[in-house]
């Protein structure tokens, strides 16, 4: 068998042999409240049963701890891509490969695995490195054992005096979307149930450790135009009384607020969205009970009354609950008639309402937005967005299904995750979305 320290800047594949120079020593530097990660190879000719990764505690000259309880082993799961590794030919369209790829992407707590033969696994490592450590040079081993095997790899982490500030303080602005409905499907629970709030808040708990900022909910039913293996739902039922007036049910949003609160992500609220793909809204009618579907354009009656409605009741829930000064209305790349439309309307309701948008850079909407979000390659100049930074707004950027490169694909080489911040700081950007 072999085992060796690898870098986390790019994948290795289940079936080809790593092309690498083996390593029994891994060495890093770090602050004080940083997290460091390194990757653990495994690969052989022959199976192997009843893997086991054993921590020990890191000890500096001094004889203080460095825990094994902040050493974290995760194995790497391969799942199926659409793409090749490094795809450049990447598209928001149908993929051209009748193939699919093996990718490693998935983590997975164990206490033991198996290697199969002529395959190749890898163990993703994390070092938590406390916030009261005492700034000096830590050594100490890991175990690498099997029924037939047994290795002892050495780790050397520099502690720097300097302290990284918790997550939930980080001024960059992370906005990671969610889709709290994936999570009921792909576990088999009833959405809403105290089982898939369980499982939220496991998932959101990442989030937050990884500085998210922003909670996505929705106000709509569908918003992307069904274009999701497991749609989002609406937070916020719309229901149409039998005397035509409006009523709101806010129950899941708070919920899943609270939720995401709870676990540290309290610095921002997006609600999606006043124009949602075709313009299509659905609201329950009182009368028969039945779900309606209808269009409303943007402007027109039909959008003005029910919205203005809506605007008046979301206020006043938000400030019942303190959450009002942190909730942007979200607008997601829709033509300029569309979302020029929907901001006069916004900004002809009574509140002062932050407006968010994500979508190429245009100047007519500058001055509109609090929060502006460009997709990168149609951004501003830096000076642009230093000036949109002095009028007190806050400017982010974004990538989807495009650009190819860089990205953060299953298939994307892992150095281009780590790119995407040092380009928003290079930017003069607050944070960053996908």
């Amino acid at each position: 068998m072999h085992v060796s320290f690898a870098s986390t800047d790019q994948l290795f594949f289940r079936t080809e042999v790593p092309d690498i120079k083996e390593t029994s020593d891994w060495q890093e530097t770090g602050w004080r409240g940083e997290r460091l990660n390194t990757l653990l190879l495994f690969w052989s000719a022959d199976t192997l049963s009843q893997l086991r990764v054993t921590s020990k505690d890191l000890f500096n000259a001094r004889g203080h701890i460095l825990s094994k309880k902040n050493i974290h082993v995760n194995l790497v799961r391969y799942v199926l891509s659409n793409y090749p590794y490094n795809a450049r030919n990447v598209t928001c369209d149908v993929s051209p490969y009748k193939n699919v790829y093996l990718m490693p992407d998935r983590f997975e707590e164990f206490s033991q695995f198996e290697l199969p033969g002529r395959t190749v696994r890898p163990v993703w490592l994390s070092l938590d490195i406390p916030a009261n450590t005492e700034a000096s040079e830590y050594n100490g081993t890991l175990e690498v054992k099997c029924e037939n095997f047994k290795a002892v790899l050495r780790l050397k982490i520099k502690v720097q005096k300097q302290l990284l500030p918790k997550p939930h303080d980080w001024k960059y602005r992370l906005d990671l979307w969610q889709n709290p409905w994936v999570i009921a499907w792909q576990n088999h629970v009833i959405p809403w149930s105290a089982e898939h709030r369980l499982l939220l808040k496991q998932h959101l708990k990442l989030y937050a450790d990884a500085g998210g900022k922003f909670i996505t909910t929705y106000a709509v039913h569908s918003p992307w135009a069904d274009n999701s293996y497991r749609i989002e739902e609406t937070m916020i039922e719309w229901i149409k009384k039998k005397n035509g007036t409006w009523k709101f049910d806010f129950d899941i949003f708070d919920q899943y607020v609270q939720l995401a609160m709870e676990t540290g992500i309290d610095k921002a609220i997006t609600i999606y969205t006043p124009v949602p793909w075709g313009n299509r809204f659905r609201y329950l009618d009182e009368n028969t009970g039945n779900y309606i579907y209808e269009v409303w354009n943007p402007g027109s009656v039909e959008f003005n009354n029910p919205w203005m409605a809506f605007l008046s009741d979301l206020q006043s829930h938000l400030k019942k609950k303190g959450w009002f000064e942190k909730t942007y209305l979200g607008i997601n790349e829709n033509t300029m008639e569309q979302t020029l439309a929907a901001i006069k309307v916004i900004k002809a309701h009574p509140a002062k309402w932050k407006i968010t948008y994500a979508g190429n850079w245009h100047k007519e909407l500058d001055t509109l937005l609090n929060d502006y979000c460009f997709l990168y390659g149609n951004e501003p100049t830096v000076e642009e967005v230093k000036q949109r930074s002095m009028k007190g707004f806050t400017s982010t950027y974004y990538i989807c299904c495009n650009p190819p490169k860089p990205n953060d694909f299953v298939f994307s080489p892992p150095i281009e995750g780590r790119w995407l911040s040092w380009y928003a700081a290079a930017h003069g950007y607050n944070g960053f979305l996908r």
